[in-house]
């Protein structure tokens, strides 16, 4: 099994047990370091604990939402360029133009596959790339 070039510190966001399980053995699979979150205020503690380098965050959580966790995230200049993909299993255009608007990057429709999870870490890898 080949390394990846690259190791990113991924943060996974969700209140699902099983999704949240699901992406830890993936990014693990890949190569990356994986912190997990069960809801908006336990990963903006965990955001700012450990600064992950890209973020999954699902939408639907108590608490706080994916929406408001992206946001908040946004607008702390520290956090602003680190890359936000939302997760949901509903996949309207409504839904994914209101990520856009809080910032995130990019949509991922639940249940994903190990391959479109290390898809899109490898899409905004290479973006981090470029920015270091």
């Amino acid at each position: 099994m080949s390394t990846p070039a690259s190791s990113y510190k991924v943060l996974v966001i969700d209140d699902s047990n099983t999704i949240r399980r699901s992406a830890e053995i993936f990014l693990k699979q890949g190569g990356h370091e994986v912190l997990l979150a069960e809801d908006g205020f336990d990963a903006l503690a965990k955001v700012n604990d450990y600064a992950p380098q890209l973020i999954f965050c699902d939408i639907l959580m108590p608490r706080l939402d994916g929406y408001q966790t992206c946001a908040i995230i946004k607008r702390n200049p520290k956090f602003a360029q680190v890359p936000v993909v939302m997760l949901s299993s509903k996949d309207g255009v409504f839904d994914k133009a209101r990520g856009r608007m809080v910032g995130a990057q990019d949509y991922l429709t639940k249940p994903f596959t190990k391959d479109q999870l290390l898809q899109a870490v490898q899409q905004f890898g290479a973006v981090l790339q470029g920015a270091t």
